[in-house]
């Protein structure tokens, strides 16, 4: 099987690759590329055949090149994240959407010279929904975003599931929840603080929290978002029908529920590392997000998350931090 991951460099990226190489998909990988727009590296293990491409996909021709080997499969996790996409409205553009379009454009141009038709799960987002909200959003909730992020990846999903119903591939987008707790440094995603106030405290750092303890937000681990990732590619999209998006489960958490979770697991020395500091402005975009989903279909579909914030703190603690904390 040949694999190319586009977007390989970022933590999703990183954690895909490892799970692949460590033969968590069945079948063997003949070749693996590995594409960003900085150097992905290459773990050790890795199938002989392994490259890292450097490359940006929105470039005229790139995804021309990334497609020239027809990989079998596809994962398709680039883009820029929230808090830039809606800062800077061309970029946003420019990645989440002009780049998914010329990917699905290449694909389709090689369907019609050869039939080539891969697999390609596309990396979509909770942030496709906007306000107002029912309790629990069903998966078949309108689309109204309220983020040009959001907008963009609603565009994607769209153009996703009208390429696959003209057999051009076999398309599957997953929106996933916020991926919490992120390793690293902090991004500039709007969500990132929801990482933050877990990740610092958890290494003895002080952390920044923006908005009240009463904001509500869909999480789900960095080991759950692979899992999903996994399972995707090898889920029969006959059982899609023409809904070819699905969001993905997760657990709907409020900032105080998280921030007890930290103090189950590290302590209150951990949560007074914790510093209220009012953002109005991230406390206004956070506010139009959604908060709590019905994701039956996709569980129905075997896709599985954490059931509860201390496993998700747990899973981290586990992953990244050698079983300690502090």
């Amino acid at each position: 099987m040949k694999i190319l991951i586009i977007g390989a460099a970022g933590m999703v990226g990183r954690k895909l690759t490892e799970a692949l190489i460590a033969g968590r998909l069945p079948g063997t990988i003949d070749s693996l590329v590995l594409s960003d727009v900085v150097e992905a590296s290459i773990p050790q293990g890795a199938p002989a055949k392994t490259r890292s491409v450097v490359t940006d996909l929105s470039d005229p021709g790139a995804a021309e090149k990334l497609i020239a080997d027809k990989p079998d499969l596809i994962f398709h996790l680039a883009a820029i994240v929230s808090g830039e996409a809606e800062a800077d409205f061309d970029k946003g553009y420019r990645v989440n959407f002009d780049g998914t379009r010329a990917l699905f454009e290449a694909i389709r141009q090689e369907n019609l010279k050869t039939r080539y038709k891969p697999k390609l799960v596309f990396t979509s987002s909770i942030a496709i929904f906007g306000e107002p909200f029912p309790d629990a959003i069903p998966d078949d909730f309108f689309h109204t975003p309220l983020s040009s992020y959001g907008t963009q990846k609603a565009m994607g999903e769209l153009l996703l599931a009208d390429y696959s119903r003209r057999g051009f591939f076999d398309g599957i987008g997953i929106r996933l929840p916020t991926i919490c707790v992120r390793p690293g440094a902090p991004n500039k995603a709007a969500s990132g603080f929801f990482s933050g106030i877990l990740r610092e405290p958890l290494s003895g750092k002080e952390a920044k929290l923006p908005v009240s303890e009463q904001t509500r937000h869909w999480f789900a681990s960095p080991r759950a978002a692979v899992n999903f990732l996994l399972h995707a590619a090898t889920l029969d999209t006959a059982k899609l029908g023409a809904r070819r998006n699905l969001t993905m489960p997760g657990i709907s958490a409020t900032v105080g529920e998280e921030i007890e979770a930290l103090r189950r697991a590290a302590g209150d020395k951990a949560v007074a590392l914790i510093k209220r500091e009012a953002d109005p402005a991230v406390a206004k975009l956070v506010a139009g997000w959604p908060r709590n989903f019905d994701a039956s279909r996709a569980t129905s579909l075997g896709f599985q998350a954490e059931k509860s914030f201390d496993e998700i703190i747990t899973a981290h603690i586990e992953d990244e931090l050698g079983g300690k904390t502090g």
